[in-house]
């Protein structure tokens, strides 16, 4: 209905950038994206141009306005940014001008700042403090090596003329015009500058890496007043009442709202996050302790996560560089051809591990080839080698909790994929659940700004209608058969991280 109000949800990711409008109810009222450019300048380094982020954005925003009609464009009432997470960006506070390229959260060239940091000690209390681990995946080495290598950096530094942000501050700095330079704390949480626990940033560890703390943006929780969008921009006038980080808000919008309760996101990586409630849940098996999300007064819910840094841009390798699927649903089709595998394994490490072995030198294998493997063999194995990957963060996700998760709700766009969900429910022995809407990131925000608008009274008036439309895959692969199959995926993921001995 026209007069019902409605919420805008702004999700920038790797590979495009998106905006959606959604009702009071979290559904669906209509999208639109634009396509953004991602740069490899050498092997392990992925980088972006922070304006084409910017005009990304925009552009997904006056498609979507011209998509409504003057009703429902005047039933927006608020606004929310998700996000790509510790991709950073450094600007100059008095022009706004970039210095130098976004540093994409992929991107492993700061591996051995990394090291260094680790030799000289310090990773123990940045693991303590922040709950992440010292690896080029988190913002702050990037911050250093801009510092370091980028000459607009330093003399922005010089100057006292710097910001920081992740991808959210970048984007509410551009929507409000430099008046709002801000940072939630579910971003904030991956910067590796957090205290995860006191929610405030930790002045030794911007020392350690050269930043200011007048370069920082303002921290502030995950609901609130954020300023509105400016006159010129489409939208112009909505309240920005909302900043979460892409893969918190992907859980938020699958209402995994209790301890326990679980979501796999297939985007360009894979991320596996279990809500584990006001507790701070530590893993000594290299998954990560993370802010899921806060309310208005900044008190937190906590998650326990698993990153992996490649699952679609496994289907786009397929696509662009092997050359055997002209679009991406092709990779259904081919591994459809085939009754199984035949013994062939793809591990997706193509910019190095995330969880668990957090090696960036690492890099991605196709083994168990024979005179008779064929393409859907290889598409096969590429699907099983993302539901694999993930099976791995389950598992260890499980010894943490000291529980099973019992059901898996999954989205982003390569859930789309039957072969591959039925491979995550073979692999991990859950329940997995897909949404009939598969944009719960853009949900996810879009609801938390429903809170702070005061359209939408609690989350958990949304609980029962989460099945409504929604395909579920059970497992069909006895305990023998999936310990076997992980053992020898095990072994195939030995190999990638020893490719070079």
């Amino acid at each position: 209905m026209a007069d019902q109000p409605l919420l805008l949800a702004l999700d920038q990711g790797t590979s495009s950038s998106r905006a959606a409008v959604f009702n009071a109810s979290g559904q669906l009222i209509a999208s639109a994206s634009a396509p953004l450019a991602i740069d490899y300048p050498a092997d392990g380094w992925v980088q972006q141009d922070p304006n084409a982020i910017w005009l990304s954005q925009q552009q997904a925003m006056a498609a979507l306005e011209q998509q409504l009609s003057a009703e429902q464009r005047s039933a927006v009432v608020s606004c929310g940014i998700t996000n790509q997470r510790e991709t950073t960006v450094l600007w100059q506070r008095s022009n706004g001008q970039p210095c130098g390229p976004a540093l994409v959260w992929q991107d492993g060239r700061t591996a051995d700042l990394c090291s260094q940091w680790k030799q000289e000690g310090l990773e123990r209390e940045w693991c303590d403090r922040t709950g992440l681990l010292l690896d080029p995946y988190f913002s702050a080495s990037k911050i250093r090596w801009l510092l370091l290598h980028e000459p607009a950096a330093s003399q922005a530094l010089a100057n006292n003329d710097l910001c920081f942000g992740t991808v959210e501050s970048w984007l509410l700095w551009q929507l409000t015009a430099g008046e709002r330079h801000c940072s939630d704390m579910s971003n904030a949480s991956r910067t590796l500058l957090m205290d995860l626990e006191h929610r405030e940033w930790v002045e030794p560890f911007c020392d350690t890496i050269g930043l200011p703390l007048n370069a920082l943006p303002e921290l502030v929780p995950c609901r609130g007043e954020f300023g509105a969008i400016q006159s010129g921009q489409p939208f112009a006038g909505v309240a920005i009442q909302a900043l979460l980080g892409d893969q918190q808000a992907a859980t938020l919008g699958q209402l995994c709202l209790n301890p326990g309760e679980a979501k796999c996101t297939y985007g360009t990586g894979a991320f596996l996050v279990v809500n584990t409630g006001q507790e701070i849940r530590r893993s000594s098996a290299g998954l990560l302790s993370t802010l899921g999300w806060t309310d208005a007064q900044g008190s937190a819910t906590y998650c326990l996560e698993g990153s992996l840094f490649n699952a679609g841009t496994v289907v786009q390798w397929l696509r662009d560089g092997l050359g055997i699927i002209d679009n991406a649903a092709q990779v259904n089709e081919l591994a459809e051809e085939v009754e199984n595998a035949a013994g062939v394994m793809m591990v997706p490490a193509f910019t190095g591990w995330g969880t668990p072995h957090w090696d960036p030198s690492a890099r991605g294998l196709l083994i168990g080839l024979t005179r008779d493997s064929r393409r859907g063999h290889i598409a096969r194995a590429a699907l099983e080698g993302i539901a694999l990957s993930v099976a791995t963060l389950v598992q260890l996700a499980e010894q943490s909790l000291g529980h099973g998760l019992g059901e898996l709700a999954v989205d982003g766009g390569a859930a789309a994929s039957n072969p591959l969900l039925q491979a995550q429910a073979n692999s991990t022995g859950l329940k997995v659940r897909r949404p009939a809407n598969l944009e719960s990131t853009a949900r996810g925000v879009a609801l938390l700004a429903g809170l702070q608008a005061g359209v939408i009274t609690s989350l958990n008036e949304l609980v029962p209608h989460r099945q409504e439309g929604a395909e579920v895959f059970m497992p069909k692969l006895d305990a023998t058969a999936r310990e076997s199959w992980l053992c020898q995926w095990n072994d195939a993921v030995t190999r990638s991280l020893h490719w070079r001995d």
